[in-house]
């Protein structure tokens, strides 16, 4: 086979292999949103576009980048107070039902929890219900269906 040939036939395979994977991160974005609800009401994938984007900016820093929480989340730290617990399947957040989740996070944890001392701020004055919403529809999306099934029977969901 001629050098200019086999050339032309490795970027043609990179081109498909990019425009597979390209394709295959789309469908997975639209199943992320394919019957999922919050607070009752149906997501879409831009709620989670939108909420991926502010969860970056205003929760990575942390929650951690990839929902992961803080090291050792689970013990205290040197001020009496948790560390940030992570968001994906792994951490408890998908234990709460939406409600909470929201309350929580727009104004604060002592809003369910009384007396309880947080470093997690109430988010009321710096996102919108509806951002708050998108913030915590992109967190749902990113939990198996195990999770989500759990997490919707606190809904009072048969699933999602």
């Amino acid at each position: 086979m001629r050098p200019g040939l086999v050339a032309a036939a490795a970027a043609a395979t990179t081109l498909f292999a990019v425009a597979a994977a390209a394709f295959v991160q789309a469908e997975d974005s639209a199943s992320d949103a394919e019957d999922l609800t919050f607070l009752g009401a149906s997501v879409t994938s831009e709620d989670i576009a939108l909420g991926k984007q502010l969860y970056t900016e205003n929760c990575a820093s942390c929650h951690g980048a990839d929902l992961e929480g803080q090291p050792d989340w689970k013990r205290r730290l040197p001020t009496g107070r948790m560390p940030a617990p992570p968001h994906d399947e792994t951490g408890h957040t998908w234990h709460h039902s939406d409600q909470d989740l929201f309350t929580m996070t727009k104004q604060g944890v002592a809003a369910l929890v009384p007396d309880y001392d947080s470093d997690m701020p109430g988010f009321e004055d710096m996102l919108t219900d509806d951002e708050i919403k998108a913030v915590l529809a992109f967190i749902k999306s990113t939990w198996p269906e195990r999770q989500r099934a759990f997490q919707g029977k606190l809904n009072g969901e048969g699933g999602t």
